[in-house]
């Protein structure tokens, strides 16, 4: 089986099957991409475009047209079909497809001839990839990227798939034999076409809709949070962790989900469990192939249960969430080991993704040169290692060691190197990692060090050593394709990683990096007189940030995920310039998105002629989805404001999606937690104090050591004129104690008693 770039979103429950499997002898080129002759033979449209991804198609024979209106008026008036082609720039199947027929020119002449060609983006307009989505979906139950459908004129679907090889195989239609049938089709029965895209436009609408029936209200969170634990625990793999057979996907919302169940059931066996299996995943991704051991970060899923052999590509949105994770995990546990993950991850972030500024990029590539001199990528070329390579970089004798013991000995067996290389060929169809290895750690620093009679204190350091050496070693190598595009919800996501981790691992200076990132969404990814945001902007050619002649508004995630990491950077710095900007962009959220008749809120805006549908995401995968946060959203902007509307509207978001949150609640673990939090109603954390104190301090510490998921923070500073004792009246009756730093627990606008120290405090928060 080959597994396509994309994950699986089907009518299949998502925790069974994450990936399409194309099977069959699917005969495949090489992934890589021979050196560009220095004058390309064509150009399109897309040379025009700031995408990275659309700009890699600049110069295929095809005539690609970016999504617009000029593509739609040359379909209507030519009376063409349109081939729609979806991806993003760091997909491996997307780069074999380009290879082996975008750039093919007999297949680009089809292509001319009979269809107007667009190229999208999906990363940039996730509007129109979840349409075409959602129609290959209930189609062909799967799908993935590349994605390929075939519209009529007026971009009704009617035929689509994903990857398709060249030409036709044992158990595969060909690319061309696709194209020439559909043209046909068009000829010979074009009203039956129209007929059927018309049908198919009408059952997506029926099926896709998620609205409130009648009197419906919230699900109860008791037994949500039961069946999603249940679901959750019957599908994890005690061995390995994490949540599937393979391929595995780190999907944090499980954890979030976990780590909140544990903390609302901390004396329960079931509460135990629920800690144990988010731990044991942490832990094993992290010694795993999945991680980067030399480059820090984490690739985008395991094709296979042990977390080893990773598809190499490494997304922000994966950074982001998992620092939160790592973070939180050292927080719940005191165990140093998730704090240094967690750091891992920001200096990798920091040093690869970071512009200059203060935006973070998208992703980097899975495919790479493995020498200077190669002319074909090939897929994880930048991140394996040959087993001499290793030796020779780690010559050393290790003294006190076993005689003739090496750093390389030491450096291999720890991290489960082979000789003849440690993928096996079932996880290499290709053989692109044919003798190499992929570094995990097969065991503990004890065992490793009583193998060759080291005393276990001194293994970190030659270890340390040893990625260091490696890490030079591989700088050396060329690098995998990085995509400089900036999106406000991604990095709205690596923003809440970089204030989590601040606030909870007590590191000022990733408080510092996600305040920098705010500032640049504000000043670059922000429209101050519409109050709107914008979808994405550029690197630029001297280093400069760019935005498109024409910007892309920002999506419902855009709103939801900056919102987030507003709130969470505020708590983290206390600046409250975060909280009024999040408190203006959930109103303009509110009036963009907000469905007044069916509840919750629409992925995309009103008022776009070329979208078929307006959506409603319906499963948290590897990002959540925005409506699940949008709910502890609404209800963290009703503490900091008083607005007892946005309550409501939480209820009424989760009541929108109330079946699905009682039948399969592991499809929207993300909003299942949303349930509790919005039943435990949240907790306002206010301490009332000199943000100088050195008690103000001491206790704002305790706040961000405890991890309480039903809480909000704020700093009472007593300057009435300032914005949150504008919003909130009732912070102006708090005093300070004995002239010290005081913490007040409020709930729905009364208080408890005042206390002055830590410990107290710490009882408060941990009942």
């Amino acid at each position: 089986a080959v597994l396509c770039c994309g994950e699986q979103r089907s009518d299949e429950p998502v925790w069974r099957r994450r990936c399409t499997f194309l099977t069959g002898s699917v005969t495949m080129a090489t992934a890589g991409t021979t050196s560009p002759p220095s004058v390309p033979r064509h150009t399109n449209r897309l040379i025009n475009e700031k995408s990275p991804y659309l700009l890699q198609h600049a110069h295929n024979p095809v005539d690609w047209y970016p999504w617009g209106q000029e593509a739609f008026d040359k379909a209507k008036k030519e009376n063409k079909l349109i081939f729609l082609s979806v991806g993003y720039s760091t997909c491996h199947w997307c780069h074999v497809m380009e290879e082996e027929s975008f750039k093919n020119k007999e297949i680009g002449e089809i292509m001319n001839k009979n269809f107007v060609c667009i190229k999208v983006d999906r990363e940039e307009r996730p509007d129109v990839d979840k349409v075409y989505m959602t129609f290959v979906q209930a189609t062909s139950g799967g799908g993935g990227w590349p994605m390929s459908v075939w519209l009529t004129p007026d971009l009704k679907p009617f035929v689509g798939g994903t990857y398709f090889p060249p030409d036709d195989g044992v158990h595969r239609i060909g690319f061309r034999t696709v194209l020439l049938r559909i043209a046909e089709q068009w000829k010979e029965n074009k009203d039956a076409l129209l007929e059927n895209s018309q049908k198919i436009l009408e059952a997506l609408l029926h099926r896709s809709e998620i609205r409130v029936r009648g009197q419906e209200s919230p699900p109860p969170s008791k037994e949500v949070m039961a069946t999603c634990f249940q679901q959750l625990s019957n599908s994890y793999d005690e061995d390995y962790g994490g949540f599937s057979e393979s391929p595995k996907f780190p999907t944090p919302v499980n954890l979030n989900f976990l780590f909140t169940y544990w903390a609302l059931h901390r004396t329960t066996p079931e509460g135990a469990r629920a800690l144990q299996m988010a731990l044991h995943t942490l832990k094993m991704m992290a010694h795993g192939g999945i991680h980067d051991h030399i480059g820090q970060g984490f690739h985008r899923y395991s094709t296979d249960r042990h977390w080893h052999v990773p598809h190499f590509e490494k997304m922000l949105y994966d950074q982001g969430q998992l620092a939160a994770m790592y973070s939180r995990a050292f927080q719940i546990s005191g165990d140093e080991f998730f704090a240094d993950v967690a750091q891992d991850i920001l200096l990798y972030v920091s040093r690869d993704l970071s512009d200059q500024a203060g935006g973070f990029y998208s992703a980097e590539d899975a495919d790479s040169y493995p020498t200077t001199t190669s002319r074909e990528k090939r897929e994880g070329a930048f991140c394996v290692w040959a087993a001499e390579e290793i030796r020779a970089f780690l010559p050393d004798p290790v003294e006190g060691a076993t005689e003739g013991t090496t750093l390389g000995d030491v450096f291999m067996h720890h991290y489960g190197v082979k000789e003849t290389g440690n993928v096996s060929p079932m996880k290499d169809p290709h053989q692109e990692l044919k003798g190499k290895n992929v570094l995990i750690v097969r065991c503990s620093p004890e065992l490793t060090a009583a193998r060759f009679g080291l005393e276990p204190g001194r293994l970190g350091a030659l270890l340390r050593e040893g990625r260091q050496r490696l890490s030079t070693a591989r700088a050396q190598r060329p690098r995998p394709h990085l995509d400089t595009k900036m999106l406000a919800a991604w990095n709205g996501l690596m923003i809440s990683g970089f204030a989590q981790a601040g606030a909870a691992l007590a590191k000022q200076e990733y408080v510092s990096r996600a305040a920098q990132a705010a500032a640049f969404l504000r000043r670059h990814l922000f429209d101050p007189t519409s109050g709107r945001l914008l979808r994405s902007c550029y690197r630029g050619k001297d280093n400069t940030v760019e935005q498109s002649a024409v910007p892309i508004q920002g999506f419902l995630e855009d709103y939801v995920f900056v919102i987030q990491a507003l709130f969470d950077l505020y708590e983290a710095s206390l600046e409250q310039g975060w909280l009024e900007w999040a408190l203006q962009l959930q109103h303009m959220q509110d009036k963009l998105f907000w469905d007044p008749k069916g509840f919750a809120y629409f992925s995309s805006e009103a008022g776009d002629p070329s979208l078929l549908l307006r959506l409603k995401d319906d499963q948290d995968g590897a990002e959540p989805t925005a409506n699940s946060v949008t709910v502890t959203n609404l209800l963290r902007a009703a503490c900091y404001s008083g607005h007892t509307e946005w309550v409501e509207k939480a209820g009424q978001v989760l009541a929108a999606f109330s079946e699905r949150l009682q039948k399969i609640p592991i499809a929207l673990p993300e909003m299942a937690r949303a349930t509790a939090v919005f039943h435990h109603t949240l907790k306002q954390v206010v301490i009332c104090g000199d943000p100088q104190g050195e008690d103000t301090k001491e206790m704002l510490r305790c706040v961000h050591s405890v991890f309480s998921p039903n809480k909000v923070l704020m700093l009472a500073d007593g300057d009435g004129a300032g914005f949150l004792y504008r919003q909130l009246p009732f912070l102006a009756s708090l005093e300070r104690k004995d002239r010290k730093a005081t913490a007040y627990l409020c709930s729905n606008f009364a208080c408890s008693l005042p206390v002055t120290s830590p410990q107290e405090l710490r009882g408060m928060l941990c009942p």
